[in-house]
């Protein structure tokens, strides 16, 4: 809730700022050209969809990243619908699937860079590295 308030905050700031400076004629048009995008981008979601189904296919995104990648931009798609101009800016910048990936892996902490439990060394603190000496002298 706290998080929605800072948002709605910055949001209004935004929106007043940008609004104050272009007008009231372009403001309106830039809300309902946002929101016509927005609807374009949630009508033609399955090119979207099926460009990330090929990028899975083909091994360049995990299962993963295909879920949060057509999640964020659903996301993106609906803040270029709601008015307001920061929505629309995030909201642009979220149908950019390197964006999309360079904001999950810095900000979101994913289990990605985790390996699997299958792939784990066990206890490393237990290795003890050794080298077998012969007590043999001779000569060869």
């Amino acid at each position: 809730m706290k998080y929605f308030l800072i948002y709605l905050f910055f949001e209004v700031m935004v929106s007043v700022n940008i609004a104050s400076a272009i007008g009231a004629v372009s403001t309106f048009v830039e809300l309902v050209l946002s929101a016509v995008i927005g609807l374009i981008l949630l009508a033609n979601m399955r090119i979207t969809l099926m460009q990330n189904l090929n990028a899975l296919m083909q091994g360049e995104i995990s299962i993963e990243s295909f879920q949060r990648l057509n999640l964020w931009t659903i996301v993106g798609a609906i803040l270029l619908i709601l008015p307001g101009f920061l929505g629309d800016m995030v909201g642009l910048l979220l149908q950019f699937s390197s964006i999309v990936t360079l904001f999950v892996s810095k900000f979101l902490h994913n289990k990605e860079e985790n390996p699997p439990h299958h792939f784990r060394q066990g206890k490393e603190d237990e290795i003890i590295d050794v080298e077998v000496i012969d007590d043999d002298h001779r000569l060869k």
